[in-house]
């Protein structure tokens, strides 16, 4: 069971996480209000990991007490309500294992943690094969013993981003490991489908997402269906019905389906699922969609049983790789893997249309700032987010209105067209900095 030190100078904040760490499953070891308490409790009671805020009273901050600790060789995971360029760039500094903004939930904790603590684990079992005894003449990776006098070197894992392109036009079989990552790819996913029109239908074991899709259930445009233990069998009946009534007109006429099958244990009527919608596939009905299935109860042959058939096929460990679905985005190849921080400079240059591009309904700039964290794993200011609507409000592009305590941000008829052309010239000029040909822009005025 993992210890972890709990560090912030608000009681209530380190209540609720000894609270909640302690539902999780995990050992608090021990909660500190200020950075140099914070190196003395890690010094003495050595946790596993250490749950750091950053703007604390005394004269160490969060960071430079995670600069201490990580000569302890115990991971810093920041917990803190700043998120400011400056703050971060800083925060970088001390190679923290994880940041996580306030307000935050159960998942983000308990992802950052395991994330955190796997990393620590792979980096431990590098160092022991790096000093382990070799054969004559080998080296280790990344290490050049010529050039350096036999000092080594290890070459940690890079944090990726796998960018996917028109996925939802086909059948995708998408095999997670980490159950927590799996529901923004989901809303995503619900989004893309709903745009196309058509039928939508969601099935599921477990989820959260209903409550960002009530009106689009009410207005029957989304069937979503919990499938309790041992109701897999009666997938393949539903999707006949919703397939075999389908309208001749796309897209009216299409189907799109999310089947989420975090329980494996009917594997049989999974693949009987699966092996019915490739079958309608094949007969020409109008059907895409996503096949996502809970890697950690199945073996290499049952994945290969899965695969069959499907061309599309996406593996999401959770640790070292993130999946970005893109929307609206510059063209790419269909499957395509780049840095981490690749994707940091693109969304933070380019927030214009990464905002606008999520303005298709009402939403708070609180939302924006997640709904780009999940996509992108990118993490941006408040106060940029929020100077932006701001800006397009003063302009008569978006109306405002306060739901509870949110400020929901909607597009007036003009800003739905001023986005649609605005989204249209970015996509034009990227085509002609990289040297594609481009159609014509048509803005929606003269439609």
């Amino acid at each position: 069971m993992s210890k972890i030190l709990v560090v912030d100078d608000e009681a209530i904040i380190t209540m609720q996480l000894e609270e909640r760490l302690s539902a999780m499953g995990y050992t608090v070891a021990g909660m500190a209000s200020s950075g140099e308490d914070a190196i003395e409790k890690a010094r003495r009671l050595k946790p596993d990991l250490v749950l750091m805020d950053i703007v604390m009273p005394g004269k160490l901050n969060g960071i430079e007490a995670a600069k201490t600790i990580a000569g302890l060789d115990i991971p810093v995971v920041f917990v803190t309500s700043y998120a400011d360029d400056s703050i971060i760039e800083k925060a970088k500094q001390v190679r923290p294992y994880g940041y996580i903004v306030k307000p935050f939930n159960e998942l983000e904790i308990k992802a950052a943690i395991e994330v955190a603590l796997f990393r620590k684990t792979a980096e431990e079992e590098l160092r022991k094969a790096a000093h382990a005894p070799q054969e004559k003449g080998a080296r280790h990776p990344g290490s050049d013993a010529e050039d350096d006098g036999g000092a080594e070197y290890i070459d940690l894992p890079e944090i990726k981003t796998v960018l996917l392109k028109d996925i939802f036009t086909d059948i995708v079989l998408f095999l997670y490991a980490d159950p927590t990552l799996k529901e923004p790819i989901f809303r995503f996913a619900l989004d893309a489908g709903l745009k196309k029109g058509g039928r939508n239908f969601f099935a599921y074991h477990r989820s959260t997402l209903q409550k960002y899709f009530l009106k689009e259930i009410q207005h029957g445009d989304l069937f979503m269906r919990r499938v309790k233990k041992g109701e897999v069998y009666l997938l393949p009946g539903i999707l006949e019905k919703c397939s075999g009534s389908l309208s001749t007109a796309p897209p009216a006429g299409t189907l799109q389906v999310l089947f989420d099958f975090s329980e494996t244990d009917e594997f049989s009527d999974i693949l009987t699922v699966k092996d019915l919608i490739l079958s309608k596939k094949g007969q020409g009905v109008p059907l895409s969609g996503i096949i996502a299935v809970n890697m950690a109860d199945i073996d290499h042959n049952q994945i290969k049983l899965l695969s069959d058939g499907i061309a599309k096929i996406i593996i999401s460990t959770g640790k070292e790789t993130t999946l970005s679905f893109a929307n609206l985005s510059f063209p790419s190849e269909s499957v395509t893997v780049v840095p981490q921080a690749t994707i940091d400079d693109v969304v933070k240059k380019s927030l214009e249309p990464v905002v606008l591009s999520l303005l298709e309904k009402p939403i708070s700039g609180y939302d924006i700032v997640h709904e780009i964290h999940n996509r992108y794993n990118v993490l941006i200011p408040q106060a940029r987010i929020y100077t932006y609507l701001y800006d397009l409000e003063q302009k008569g592009y978006l109306l405002m209105k306060t739901s509870g305590k949110s400020k929901l941000y909607s597009p007036t008829d003009a800003g739905k067209k001023y986005i649609h052309n605005r989204l249209n010239e970015f996509k034009f000029v990227f085509r002609h900095i990289m040297g594609e040909s481009a159609p014509a822009i048509t803005p929606l005025e003269k439609k």
